[in-house]
C-alpha cells in the first residue's frame, strides 16, 4: 500500500496579511499582502518613516500611529477600502 501525504497550509486561500495602523481607539487597516514577509516589510518601512517624523507629530500634538500586522480575509475589507500612505494619519486617514 502507498503512503498518504497530507500537505497543510497555515493560511486559508482567502486570508492575506493586514499592516494595521493603530492610533488610540482607532484602528486602520493601512495595506493587504499576499504573505507574511511582504507584510512584515511594509510595517518594518512604515515604522521608520513615523520614527523620521517623530519629533514633528510630537510637537504638534499628533497621535504617533503604531504598526502591525495581523491575518485577514479580504471578504473582511469594506467595499470602500483603499490602501493608506505610510503617513496618511497625518491628513485624517487614521
Amino acid at each position: 500500500m502507498g503512503k498518504v501525504v497530507v500537505f497543510r497550509t497555515t493560511a486559508r486561500r482567502d486570508e492575506s496579511w493586514a499592516v494595521v495602523a493603530r492610533t488610540g481607539r482607532d484602528t486602520r487597516i493601512a495595506s493587504i499582502y499576499p504573505t507574511r514577509a511582504s507584510a512584515e516589510a511594509d510595517c518594518e518601512w512604515r515604522s521608520q518613516q513615523v520614527a523620521a517624523y517623530r519629533n514633528f507629530l510630537e510637537r504638534n500634538e499628533i497621535a504617533v500611529p503604531h504598526y502591525s500586522i495581523r491575518p485577514y480575509r479580504r471578504a473582511d475589507l469594506p467595499r470602500a477600502w483603499r490602501p493608506m500612505p505610510a503617513l496618511g494619519f497625518l491628513h485624517g486617514g487614521c
